[in-house]
């Protein structure tokens, strides 16, 4: 098993079968210090964000400091739904979300890459989330892992009713024929309607 995951590793490194998918608007200084943490995770994940229109230099930022980003320059606010066309726009089989102020850990993507290898059927994972200085573990965490739902036979961990989309990693497809992100809910508890479906 040691030796498996070991072998999938090294397939990640690389190319990454995870992209990532950043929704920003006005906030380039948080956004730089994100990029600086997703460009140094050693599963090298392709990564695109998607500007929400900023008028505070965010486009400007990424092209001088960050010209391996891939910049998808929306013409006006959209929302949540700036993170569909994130996804629309990557080719990996694997999206994960982040916020502007936002990060995975190294070796998350890759595990999470494993997972959904693992499990055809497996749609949408939700992660843990970690916050603050002191890397405490979110309450929300607890909220969402105590899912009437239970355990699925055939798939990793709980099935959960909602999860926190910048700790949410999705197959892809999955995503897109859920309908992604649904432009009702412009921004706050946009995962609800995309959990339901």
């Amino acid at each position: 098993m040691e030796r498996h995951r070991e072998r999938h590793m090294e397939r990640l490194m690389e190319r990454s079968p995870v992209g990532v998918v950043i929704a920003t608007r006005n906030r380039s200084a948080g956004l730089a210090v994100t990029l600086r943490h997703l460009l140094a995770l050693p599963e090298r994940p392709e990564i695109v964000v998607a500007d929400n229109a900023s008028t505070d230099g965010t486009r400007t930022m990424l092209a001088r400091g960050f010209p391996q980003v891939r910049l998808l320059a929306l013409p006006f606010n959209r929302g949540a739904l700036a993170r569909t066309h994130g996804v629309r726009a990557l080719r990996t089989p694997y999206v994960a979300f982040s916020d502007d102020d936002s990060w995975w850990a190294p070796g998350a993507l890759a595990e999470a890459a494993r997972l959904f290898d693992a499990h055809p059927r497996l749609g949408l994972l939700a992660a843990r989330t970690l916050v603050g200085p002191g890397q405490e573990p979110d309450p929300l965490d607890e909220v969402l892992a105590d899912s009437p739902l239970g355990p699925a036979t055939d798939l990793p961990g709980t099935q959960v009713l909602g999860f926190l989309a910048c700790a949410s990693v999705t197959r892809r497809t999955a995503y897109l024929d859920a309908g992604g992100f649904h432009p009702l809910l412009f921004f706050g508890a946009e995962e609800t309607l995309l959990a339901y479906d």
